[in-house]
C-alpha cells in the first residue's frame, strides 16, 4: 500500500507564500502522476495542480495558474507545491495524491489511487 505524507502547511497572511511537500513510502514517484487537491469546509474536493513525474508535464487549475508551481525533486522522491500571492480563498486542507490517470482525467480525484492525510493551509490576516 502506497503511503503519502504531506508537510509544510500553516498560517500565512494574504499575499504571502508557502511551500507544501509530499513524500511517498515507495521512495519515488516515477511512473505516477502526482497531484494536489484541496477541500475547504462544506466544499467538494477540487483539483489544484498535477505533474506527470516522468515527463514533468504539469497541469493547473485556472484559479491558481501563475501563482502556484508544482515540481518534483531530482530523485522524484518529493513533490512540492510552491504557493505565492496567497488569497483567503486558498484556505483549505491540501491533499497529495498519486495515480496513473489518463490524460483527460488528470484533474479528476477519482483517477488517483493513493492519498495523503492532508495538510491545513490557512490564509488569514
Amino acid at each position: 500500500q502506497v503511503q503519502l505524507v504531506e508537510s509544510g502547511g500553516g498560517l500565512v497572511q494574504p499575499g504571502g507564500s508557502l511551500r507544501i511537500s509530499c513524500a511517498t513510502s515507495e521512495r519515488t514517484f516515477r511512473g505516477y502522476t502526482a497531484g494536489w487537491f484541496r477541500q475547504a469546509p462544506g466544499e467538494d474536493r477540487e483539483f489544484v495542480a498535477a505533474i506527470r513525474v516522468n515527463s514533468q508535464h504539469t497541469y493547473y487549475a485556472e484559479s491558481v495558474k501563475g501563482r502556484f508551481t508544482i515540481s518534483r525533486d531530482g530523485a522524484a522522491s518529493t513533490i512540492s507545491l510552491e504557493m505565492k500571492s496567497l488569497k483567503i480563498d486558498d484556505t483549505a486542507v491540501y491533499y497529495c495524491a498519486a495515480g496513473r490517470p489518463i490524460l483527460s482525467e488528470a484533474r479528476a480525484p477519482r483517477a488517483y489511487n493513493y492519498w495523503g492525510q492532508g495538510t491545513q493551509v490557512t490564509v488569514s490576516s
